[in-house]
C-alpha cells in the first residue's frame, strides 16, 4: 500500500510514519527541506527507519495521484508561531488551504485516484463555546478566525468526495513528549509557576499522541469511515482541571493564576486560543470502533514521561 503524508516532519507526522512504516506502508512524504525533514524523521525513528520514506518536494510534480492508495494532509504553519498580524493571518491560511486544494485537485484528476483522503483540521472549527457538549453534528460555531480557517480548509479537501473517501481530522491539543503545545507549557509548571489562565472554566479538549496517530490509521484502514471527525479524548477537562493535573505529574504546585487581560496584551488575538474553549467529545470516531488507550488525562500525562 503507497501513501503520500504532507507534514511528515511535524510531531503528528513523524509519529504517524513511524506506525505506517511498521504496518508495512510505502511512504512518500512532501517537505521543502529534504535534509532537515530526514534529520527529523531519523531521531524519531532511526537511520534505517527513516531512509525507507521517499521524499517529494513538490505537488506540482504531479499530474495526479493514481500511484497512491492513500492520502494523509497534515500540512500547515503552526498556529501558535507568531503573533497573528494580517500578514500572519494569511500565512496561516495559504498554508492549508492551498496545499489542500492542489491534493484534491490532483484526485480529482486520477482515474484511479486513492481510496482514502485524510485532511487536517482543528476543533477551533467550532469556535469559542462554553461547558455544553460538542459533538460532530453541533452546528452553532461562532464565527471568529479559527472557524473560517478550518471551515474553508474543510471546503477544499471535500473537493474531492466525489472520487475518494474524504476523513476531517478536528483535532484538540496533542500530547506529546517531544514537542507541541504541551511543551510550551512545561517550563512554568516545572518552576512551579504553573496554573489556570482567568477562572479556568474553559475547556481543554486534549488528545495523546497515540491516539492521535492510531486514530488516523484506524480511519486509513475503515472503508465506512468519511466525514468531519472530533480527534480528542473522550474526557476533556477544563483548563483548571488539565493545570491541576499537569502540576501533580510533575511534583509542583499550581496555584498561580494568568490573567485573561495580561495574554491578551502579550498575544493580541491569538489569545483567544488560549482563553477560550470547546467541551468537545468525540462521538464519531467511536461509533466506529475506534477505543482510546488514553481516555484519561493524568495517565496520558504520566505516560509521556514528562
Amino acid at each position: 500500500m503507497k501513501i503520500l503524508v504532507t507534514g511528515g516532519s511535524g510531531l503528528i507526522g513523524r509519529a504517524l510514519i513511524k506506525h505506517l512504516l511498521a504496518d508495512k506502508w510505502d511512504v512518500t512524504s512532501l517537505t521543502r527541506n529534504e535534509i532537515n525533514a530526514n534529520k527529523l524523521l531519523q531521531k524519531q525513528l532511526g537511520k534505517h527507519a527513516a531512509e525507507k520514506v521517499t521524499w517529494l518536494q513538490n505537488l506540482s510534480s504531479l499530474s495526479n495521484l493514481n500511484d497512491y492508495d492513500a492520502v494523509v494532509n497534515l500540512a500547515g504553519e503552526p498556529i501558535v508561531a507568531k503573533r497573528w498580524s494580517p500578514t500572519q493571518k494569511k500565512v496561516i491560511e495559504n498554508s492549508r488551504w492551498l496545499i489542500t486544494k492542489q491534493i484534491a485537485d490532483l484526485i480529482n484528476k486520477s482515474e484511479q485516484p486513492p481510496e482514502v483522503f485524510v485532511s487536517g483540521s482543528a476543533i477551533g472549527y467550532y469556535g469559542r463555546q462554553k461547558d455544553q457538549i460538542i459533538d460532530e453534528s453541533f452546528d452553532a460555531v461562532f464565527p471568529e478566525f479559527s472557524h473560517k480557517l478550518c471551515a474553508k480548509w474543510e471546503y477544499f479537501a471535500n473537493e474531492a468526495s466525489e472520487k475518494t473517501r474524504v476523513c476531517l481530522l478536528r483535532t484538540g491539543i496533542v500530547l506529546a513528549g517531544n514537542g507541541g503545545a504541551l511543551d510550551k507549557m512545561l517550563l512554568p509548571f516545572k518552576l512551579g509557576m504553573g496554573g489556570p489562565i482567568g477562572d479556568g472554566s474553559h475547556f481543554m479538549p486534549w488528545i495523546h499522541i497515540d491516539d492521535m496517530v492510531l486514530g488516523i490509521m484506524h480511519l486509513l484502514n475503515n472503508t465506512d469511515a468519511r466525514g468531519a471527525f472530533n480527534f480528542t479524548a473522550p474526557n476533556p477537562a477544563t483548563n483548571k482541571e488539565f493545570s491541576k493535573t499537569l502540576a501533580s505529574v510533575l511534583g509542583r504546585p499550581a496555584f498561580l493564576i494568568t490573567p485573561k487581560i495580561a495574554l491578551k496584551l502579550l498575544l493580541g488575538e491569538m489569545s483567544d486560543l488560549l482563553t477560550h474553549g470547546q467541551n468537545v467529545i468525540p462521538a464519531k470516531l467511536e461509533k466506529t470502533g475506534y477505543r482510546f488507550h488514553y481516555p484519561e488525562l493524568k495517565p496520558a500525562l504520566q505516560s509521556l514521561n514528562l
